[in-house]
């Protein structure tokens, strides 16, 4: 597991081609989508609080799955090519895996260089996330990957903040 984050990491497309095929990687993805959301809910405890870690977690893993899902969906529908063939577990292995990076963002609470760290890292977790698309999708064009990362970004920022509008609860002081 940690030679394919490494890999998903340095962004080799062999490690997506051989996590899409390994259909017993699905768990792998999610343990790695955990750690990262542990990572990261560790890298800003500082900001957010024990609070803000636990429903970090939860909104990650749920991210991760909701992700896999919308790619998936716009991958094989809007964008679908001759050469399209995929499902929800290959989506959510690729993407589980292009994740890694974001192991390093617990470094994020240092003072000072801490949200730059973040910034870099999400940059480089974007960078993945087209290769990982693009290879779960059997596409041979990157620009049809970024293509549906750009479209399935606006209903996945929707359902997340309502999730998160759930698991924080009704505001102080709104009246019920």
């Amino acid at each position: 597991m940690i030679n394919r984050m490494l890999g998903a990491a340095m962004l080799r497309v062999s490690t997506f081609e051989k996590v899409e095929a390994d259909t017993k990687a699905t768990r792998q993805a999610m343990l790695v989508v955990a750690i990262v959301a542990l990572a990261t809910g560790l890298g800003t405890v500082v900001s957010g609080g024990v609070a803000g870690l636990v429903s970090g977690f939860v909104v990650g893993l749920l991210g991760w799955a909701l992700w896999a899902w919308i790619t998936f969906f716009i991958g094989t529908t809007i964008f679908k090519t001759p050469q399209t063939h995929a499902n929800w577990g290959e989506m959510a292995r690729v993407l589980g895996f292009a994740q890694s990076p974001g192991v390093l963002k617990v470094l994020g609470f240092i003072p000072g260089v801490g949200p730059a760290i973040f910034v870099i890292i999400s940059v480089w977790q974007l960078a993945a996330m087209v290769i990982a698309v693009r290879q779960g999708l059997d596409y041979t064009s990157t620009w049809r990957a970024v293509g549906v990362v750009l479209v399935g970004f606006i209903p996945y920022v929707v359902l997340i903040v309502v999730v998160q509008s759930l698991l924080s609860g009704p505001m102080p002081g709104a009246t019920q």
